[in-house]
């Protein structure tokens, strides 16, 4: 069984582990070596994980396996697409499974703690970038009723990669 609970402070170095691991397990062979240095050590030390956990406009999840840490999920206000999507919206900006945790269920606990927060909180849509060549979780948001309406620019140290931007209505 999968636990998922509001992220904490006390969190942080979790936090800022997990994200490191995943997402250089995930990435590392399609980037080079200084692209990921500098990405990891911007996005992923614990004094940026704390000041984001401390943001109002920011909350964590993290799920739990058999009392394991398995993974974590982060939601934020972002304008980003306020022009497009009309309403409330909120960013889906990660959701991160430890690999001995996938296909456990992990990330439909930690995307349906996302919804819920979002549905608790009035927003109207739910949204997330996913890099173009990143079909396992492109297919994993279609399951889940995300539809791509867009594109950015998500900058990995000196090279501009192409991200999907997909949208998920919230329904009531």
């Amino acid at each position: 069984m999968v636990d998922v609970r509001k992220g904490t402070v006390k969190d942080a170095t979790l936090l800022a582990t997990m994200g490191k691991e995943t997402f250089e397990e995930a990435f590392a062979k399609d980037n080079t070596s200084e692209n990921m240095t500098f990405y990891l050590e911007q996005n992923f030390n614990k004094a940026k994980i704390i000041s984001e956990i401390k943001d109002n406009y920011t909350q964590f999840f993290v799920a739990f396996m058999d009392d394991q840490p398995a993974g974590y999920a982060k939601v934020r206000i972002n304008d980003e697409v306020k022009k497009v999507l009309k309403g409330r919206a909120i960013e889906l900006e990660r959701i991160y499974v430890m690999s001995s945790f996938q296909g456990k269920k992990v990330g439909a606990s930690l995307l349906q703690a996302c919804l819920d927060h979002a549905r608790g909180n009035d927003f109207q849509w739910i949204w997330l970038g996913v890099w173009e060549n990143n079909h396992k979780a492109q297919n994993f948001y279609a399951k889940w009723g995300f539809e791509k309406f867009g594109e950015h620019v998500f900058q990995m140290g000196d090279d501009p990669q192409t991200d999907w931007v997909m949208k998920k209505q919230i329904e009531k």
